[in-house]
């Protein structure tokens, strides 16, 4: 199995971009894993938040296969402890599907009809954080998760 991170907007924060590089990184060890980056909505400030993310929507939309599988990163979703995240990805992988694909949205979330595409919505937290310190905190579970299901002493509970 596959998995795809997809993130709305760049990472502006270098120190950001080192830290979610490190766990990029880390993640290929494990499986193969692509970062895919969506910067096509130009000029954004002008844009109400509703036609922002339906712009930022249909740009999500265009990188989904049919046979994927969905899993966006929502405020609203369930909530994992990491043991249960593993397990999660644990239970997706057996499943054989071909692609595993997050989705970090931009500031103002997603759009009804990527709501509507979704197979899951995970919560990392009932706090709210910035849509780009999200993908820091994905990048470091997702590694997480991985350590857990291959045993291996990263993780303690």
């Amino acid at each position: 199995m596959k998995i795809q991170l997809i993130m709305v907007g760049r990472t502006t924060e270098k120190w950001l971009q080192e830290g979610t590089g490190q766990y990029f990184g880390r993640l290929k060890h494990y499986l193969p894993f692509e970062v895919k980056i969506l910067t096509g909505v130009k000029k954004g400030g002008k844009l109400t938040p509703e036609e922002l993310k339906q712009k930022e929507g249909n740009d999500i939309l265009k990188n989904i296969d049919t046979s994927d599988c969905l899993v966006l990163l929502d405020e609203n979703g369930k909530k994992f402890s990491s043991r249960e995240f593993a397990g999660f990805l644990e239970k997706q992988m057996i499943t054989g599907m071909r692609r595993l694909v997050f989705v970090i949205g931009g500031a103002w979330g997603f759009s009804d009809e990527v709501y509507g595409r979704a197979d899951f919505k995970i919560s990392l937290s009932p706090m709210t954080f910035s849509h780009q310190i999200v993908r820091l905190i994905f990048a470091e579970q997702l590694y997480r998760a991985l350590t857990i299901l291959n045993h291996e002493p990263y993780h303690h509970d």
